[in-house]
């Protein structure tokens, strides 16, 4: 079963980790990207659009503020929860937000975070789009992610792929059901938490 406690239980904002926790590591990912391309200086606008259960749900389970905080370069597992509330509410009344923590941009809550309530993207119901532009308008880049469960995230051509790639790290401990993991257990006289450590180890 090669699948780490740790994808299992993240560390994130809530409440709901294909709501908040994918789409902030997507819109942090669409930033480094931004900035791996050069064009991070040249940008000058950046508008994401919320598809499907994003578009239609996400203000309620705090989709925006999460792709605020990604944008601005935070991550899931180490943003400083207490002032989330406070840095979204600048941003709005300021109307401006700074990517990746160092270039700042005009921002409009409302037109730059664009829900459509009833509009899906073609490979899964948690899409997301997002543009930037520069002072002419033009499109430097524009890509799409998908929140597909668990705080993972994909982007356009993986989801097109349509695959999930097996994990190769060799286990002490390999089982794939719950009576091979039992087996498992008596045969090396660990409990479970003893014999999963055993395997996080390999991982980690």
């Amino acid at each position: 079963m090669s699948l780490s406690t740790f994808d299992l239980f993240k560390v994130g904002i809530g409440p709901s980790s294909s709501h908040t926790v994918g789409p902030m590591h997507a819109a942090r990912l669409f930033a480094v990207a931004l900035d791996e391309s050069g064009h991070i200086t040249a940008c000058n606008r950046v508008t994401t659009e919320l598809f499907g259960s994003l578009g239609a749900t996400g203000a309620g389970h705090g989709s925006p503020k999460a792709i605020i905080m990604g944008l601005e370069g935070e991550t899931p597992d180490t943003v400083e929860i207490d002032g989330i509330d406070l840095r979204v509410a600048a941003a709005r009344e300021q109307g401006t937000l700074t990517l990746l923590a160092r270039h700042t941009i005009p921002f409009d809550y409302r037109a730059d975070l664009i829900m459509h309530r009833t509009e899906t993207l073609p490979f899964h119901a948690n899409g997301m789009r997002f543009t930037a532009r520069d002072r002419d308008g033009d499109v430097l880049t524009e890509r799409d992610f998908y929140s597909v469960g668990g705080g993972f995230v994909v982007n356009q051509d993986e989801a097109a792929a349509d695959r999930i790639v097996q994990d190769e790290t060799r286990l002490p401990h390999p089982f794939s059901n719950a009576t091979e993991l039992m087996a498992r257990c008596q045969a090396n006289e660990l409990r479970i938490a003893e014999l999963m450590w055993e395997n996080e180890k390999a991982w980690r």
